[in-house]
């Protein structure tokens, strides 16, 4: 068991995969196939409906309306996990060989039928005969399960040769057989990875929700393990196997240059796994860490980070919001939603040349192109080299309806000058995250003008959370603590929570984004929607529109709805 946690999760799935079917795919005329490739094969069909010839399976639906097995994969159904989905009243059972191999009796033994998530779990699914290999390939090509009711209504069948047929009863087979390195029978481990080069503030606030939370986990559990009355309660609430174990939280600590952090990520997976990373955060770049979670496969809740990595196909990274990009996609959203203002003038982009400035820009022209807009033109600012009025007159043109400036607060005095002058662009648009803190300094003069992208509640309306951010802070002061980031991490400790009650014991990491795929949206402090749709992995997907009102503490004013992706 200890050279079982050392390796690699894919290594562990294949080692399974061999023990379970021996001599697969050794039929006549054809090399045998090694377990990883049958492992890579049965995946490829599970989660893409491709064969092993690469050509899409043959399905059946509605019982002999024929699909491409690309459209009706078995995963979006029952999930990467084969643990199956539940969300409001639909059910999706289990297609994992561990719970398949196994009889299920009207019942959960043990007392879980006490549990209301067990319980209502459990009430969706009849009884029936443990599968076999040869009832379970007559369920997936007939739609005929072991008991012979039939579920062409409600399943695909598929039409697969012997072989094939081998090949993904194998790969069902590793499927959430043992749990995830991480979890023992006393204990999750998980670790929050630190840049050396992250600002220590923000170290600090990130790490004061998180650790709150595994305190009182392991404060909960010695209670429970102590007191009869709440252990019984404790059981009711969580599942058996939740309520008295303990939490642990590393920190890794990564040093140097990121060209280095893989190798460091390596040693510290290889001396201690651990089932989830939560949160995280550097001074720049999140990619190597997004990279060693794929390779992995270790899920990593809501890292810290304005630069996510952008992928349609990753799994093992759930991110906030797609970050600063996502506000430059939301700035282009919002313009071209009043297309017909400006039909016929110019939409102009400064771009200040560092890695923001390119973000935002990236963002704007992905989404405005996508709209079928004609390319903005752009102004390109070097360097250090100063955004002066003249610079900003010059890129404007004469017929400019918006201009959108990308660009720090340095940009401000010009901004003011441009907008008091004859002919000026009638919108004016910037980032309220470039802008940081001096934002809320923009001159009452360019206040009429400018509109900013701001991708969190409005600060008036983020109040009513303060009480329950305090709590994780109990004992220290909440505003010595960056509250973005105070806040963030609060979500973090409150998703987790939720997320593990949900699994029933079920401590599989692909299961543990399942869960959180499957939740409805919620409201948490700082975003006004948060929720992952199945494969989703950026939980706020909007950003508002606003403008600075007057005064001397003005408040931030709305000029559209939630702008979402």
């Amino acid at each position: 068991m200890k050279k079982f946690v050392i390796f690699s999760f894919l290594s562990c799935l294949v080692t399974g995969l061999a023990l379970t079917m021996p001599g697969l795919a050794r039929a006549a005329g054809e090399a045998p196939l090694t377990d990883a490739e049958t492992y890579r094969l049965g995946e490829q069909m599970y989660l893409k409906g491709l064969l092993p010839s690469g050509k899409p399976m043959q399905a059946f639906v509605s019982g002999d309306i024929p699909v491409e097995g690309t459209s009706f994969t078995c995963v979006s159904c029952h999930l990467r996990s084969g643990i199956g989905s539940f969300e409001g009243n639909v059910a999706t059972s289990p297609t994992n060989g561990r719970i398949l191999y196994q009889e299920r009796k009207p019942h959960i033994k043990g007392g879980s039928d006490r549990v209301p998530s067990y319980y209502k779990y459990a009430s969706y699914f009849p009884a029936r005969p443990a599968y076999t290999d040869d009832s379970l390939a007559e369920l997936i090509t007939d739609g005929v399960d072991p008991t012979g009711r039939s579920v062409v209504e409600v399943m695909p069948r598929y039409e697969l040769d012997d072989r094939d047929m081998d090949i993904l009863i194998a790969y069902l087979k590793t499927l959430s057989d043992k749990h995830s390195p991480g979890v023992t029978e006393t204990e999750i481990k998980f670790a929050t990875v630190i840049g050396e080069d992250a600002d220590p503030a923000l170290v600090e606030a990130m790490l004061v929700p998180i650790e709150f939370n595994v305190k009182r986990k392991n404060s909960q559990a010695l209670t429970y393990k102590n007191n009869a009355r709440l252990a019984r309660m404790a059981f009711n609430m969580m599942g058996p196997e939740l309520a008295e174990k303990r939490f642990s939280l590393a920190r890794w600590v990564l040093k140097g240059p990121s060209s280095t952090w893989q190798e460091q990520l390596e040693a510290y997976y290889q001396a201690d796994p651990v089932f989830v990373l939560l949160g995280g955060i550097t001074g720049g770049d999140w990619e190597p860490i997004h990279r060693f979670c794929e390779e992995h496969r270790i899920p990593n809740l809501l890292p810290l980070t304005d630069y996510p990595v952008i992928s349609d196909s990753d799994w093992y990274t759930l991110y906030f919001s797609r970050g600063i990009r996502q506000e430059g996609e939301a700035a282009a959203r919002w313009l071209h939603s009043m297309h017909d203002l400006f039909a016929d003038r110019n939409i102009v982009q400064v771009i200040r040349d560092n890695r923001m400035g390119n973000t935002l820009a990236e963002g704007f022209r992905e989404s405005w192109g996508h709209a079928g807009e004609a390319t903005a033109r752009e102004m390109l600012l070097k360097g250090d080299e100063p955004l002066t009025a003249e610079r900003l007159k010059e890129a404007a043109g004469g017929d400019t309806a918006v201009l959108v400036v990308w660009d720090d607060a340095t940009s401000l005095p010009a901004l003011e000058k441009l907008a008091a002058a004859e002919g000026a662009p009638g919108i004016i648009l910037a980032s309220g995250s470039f802008l940081g803190k001096e934002m809320w300094n923009v001159p009452e003069t360019l206040r009429k003008s400018l509109h900013l992208t701001y991708p969190h509640r409005l600060p008036q309306d983020e109040e009513r959370f303060d009480l329950a951010v305090r709590v994780v802070t109990m004992g220290k002061n909440p505003e010595n603590y960056d509250q973005k980031v105070l806040r963030q991490s609060f979500i973090i400790g409150e998703m987790l929570g939720s997320t593990l009650v949900k699994m029933r014991g079920e401590f599989y990491r692909d299961y543990f984004f399942d869960v959180i795929g499957m939740k409805a949206d919620a409201t948490y402090p700082l975003y006004e929607r948060i929720g992952f749709g199945p494969g989703q992995r950026y939980a706020s997907k909007g950003c508002y529109i606003v403008q600075l009102g007057a005064g001397e503490t003005p408040r931030l004013e709305k000029k559209s709805e939630w702008v979402t992706q």
